[in-house]
């Protein structure tokens, strides 16, 4: 993927709202295709806390990786904090599965 094309955000916001076309913005900025125009202005709108960013995975907290292992029956206990973290409550049932990433547990 090509880096992206560093822009004046507070600019590009200005002429937007100024009214100018696209066309104009495009030769201004040095955009090559339409979508580059409505791409950076929403991001020059969240950079400007005008507009929320989706939403993704969060993050890790650093530090908070916790781990659990296998008991000699082969029972694995999950600690109760990491179960309320993660939503869980008593009753849920679940599938399990081996990936190539590990192990995925899928609500039933």
């Amino acid at each position: 993927m090509p880096k992206k094309k560093e822009i004046d955000s507070k600019a590009l916001i200005k002429a937007v709202e100024s009214g100018l076309t696209r066309k104009k913005i495009m030769a201004q900025f040095g955009f090559k295709i339409p979508g580059q125009v409505t791409t950076y202005y929403l991001d020059a709108l969240i950079e400007a806390g005008r507009a929320r960013g989706i939403v993704g995975r969060p993050p890790k907290a650093a530090g908070k990786e916790e781990t659990v292992k296998v008991n000699q029956r082969g029972s694995i206990s999950v600690p109760k904090e990491m179960i309320e973290r993660m939503g869980f409550k008593e009753g849920d049932r679940f599938q399990v599965g081996k990936t190539r990433a590990g192990i995925i547990l899928k609500t039933k």
